[in-house]
């Protein structure tokens, strides 16, 4: 009787979350970027069924400074000024190189010095084998090692004003992919602002939801302060929840089941209830469900480890992984009518020149890259438009009409300017992978349960 009861009120809590987020009346994006309402309603100038697939790429830690040097029309400085004032030049790293920084909250503040943008070399970092050099945040990819990611930037469209939602590391960042926040509940004032204390140490194969009761996140509330810990189990409605309301299909692909880089993980209803069949372990899998015409409306794909782009975590095979998912669908029958979003969970640390619009103590962050594929995406084209990654969010309930969760999505605009919809629909070329074989890329995928991120 008691599990019966505690399965009604979790439903009324739902109800009443739905409630509150749908019909709330949406606080920005500008009128000029929504033709009649921003939310509920297709976009402008689309055909009803012209986009039934989106795919949202989800690689790790990187920004445009870092990953785009030299990309065509795209706002890329390659120098920034130290906490001194002095000049630094970015300094050429290799995608896989051994070292890592300090992305939590804290590094976000030490970076952004107050506004100042000068904080890089006051950040924190942690050496593998290669020696780090004194402001190792100052430092880019050379085009060679991410030649495939130039090849889509350049053919389809490429977005250089987009900002994380939040100003910390993955688990945040994958909350708000899920649903435009990373709060604990529906009407808390707090969002989750840290990676997890798993109490185990588990970090590995560790679970939010369903995993030791001692597990906690740090919160932040609307002052700044980080004093709350909370389990890292968290309720209130996410897209997914938009999606089964009006039957669409979702999937999320991980490189594991759980722990901080899975966003359902840590909402109580998915995890718990029929939905959980919607994660699918390994992320690789979504290549075979494009194969055997298996595509559900919406997908989530996070890579392993060796695929990610983390530093000090990746073998250089992201770029080739991430085509070779672009490529499935490209020669696919989906290619007509799908769209896949290509972005980095958050910024790494890595130098970024460009100041971030605050709107509150954890939102937004750096920019990071987002890349557009689609036959109706804007051929060559660069948008200086400002985008956040709840912007994604935004197109797919606008595309699908969802309706609006109300958090950063209904802030975020819906990616508008990004696709010509009148144009001739863009056929699809290969995109090539330099010294990566299908073969080889799945070999450098390595085990199916390393997570792309392990940050302590």
């Amino acid at each position: 009787m008691l599990r019966v009861i505690q399965i009604c009120v979790c439903a009324l809590i739902l109800v009443l979350g739905f409630s509150q987020t749908t019909s709330a009346s949406p606080t920005g994006p500008p009128e000029e970027l929504c033709d009649g309402p921003c939310h509920g309603g297709k976009l402008p100038g689309v055909h009803p069924g012209t986009i039934q697939h989106v795919i949202i790429i989800v690689q790790e830690n990187r920004t445009p400074d870092n990953l785009f040097q030299g990309l065509p029309g795209a706002d890329i400085q390659d120098y920034g000024y130290n906490s001194k004032g002095v000049k630094v030049k970015l300094v050429p790293r290799i995608l896989a190189d051994r070292y890592d920084l300090d992305h939590s909250h804290a590094g976000f503040l030490t970076e952004y010095a107050g506004g100042k943008m000068d904080g890089w070399d006051l950040e924190k970092y942690t050496c593998g084998k290669t020696p780090c050099a004194k402001e190792v945040a100052f430092a880019y990819v050379p085009r060679k090692y991410v030649q495939p990611y130039f090849t889509m930037a350049q053919t389809y469209t490429f977005a250089d004003r987009t900002f994380q939602d939040n100003q910390g590391p993955s688990f945040p960042a994958h909350q708000f992919i899920i649903a435009g926040t990373s709060t604990d509940s529906v009407g808390s004032k707090l969002l989750a602002a840290e990676n997890l204390l798993y109490h185990d140490g588990t970090w590995q194969t560790g679970s939010n939801c369903g995993g030791s009761p001692l597990n906690r996140v740090m919160m932040i509330d609307a002052a700044g302060n980080e004093t709350t810990k909370l389990p890292p189990c968290f309720e209130h409605p996410t897209l997914m929840d938009l999606l089964d309301a009006k039957h669409l299909t979702w999937r999320y692909y991980n490189a594991v089941s759980g722990g901080f880089w899975s966003g359902p993980d840590a909402i109580h209803h998915l995890r718990f209830g029929p939905d959980w069949a919607n994660v699918v372990v390994p992320e690789t899998q979504i290549k075979k469900d494009i194969a055997a015409g298996d595509l559900p409306a919406v997908s989530w794909v996070t890579p392993s480890a060796r695929e990610s782009d983390h530093a000090a975590s990746n073998n250089g095979s992201g770029p080739a992984y991430v085509a070779s998912i672009v490529n499935a669908v490209g020669q696919s029958k989906y290619w007509p009518n799908t769209v896949i979003f290509i972005t980095w969970d958050d910024w790494g640390g890595w130098f970024d020149h460009v100041k971030p619009v605050i709107y509150s103590s954890y939102e937004v962050g750096f920019r990071v890259p987002l890349i557009v594929v689609s036959p109706y995406a804007k051929r060559g084209y660069v948008s200086h438009v400002q985008h956040e990654q709840a912007s994604i969010l935004h197109f797919i309930e606008s595309n699908f009409g969802l309706g609006t969760l109300g958090y950063a999505d209904a802030r975020a605009d819906n990616l508008k300017d990004c696709f010509n919809f009148t144009q001739s629909p863009t056929p699809f070329t290969v995109i090539a992978t330099p010294g990566w074989t299908q073969r080889e890329l799945a070999q450098a995928a390595g085990p199916s349960n390393v997570p792309p991120d392990d940050d302590f």
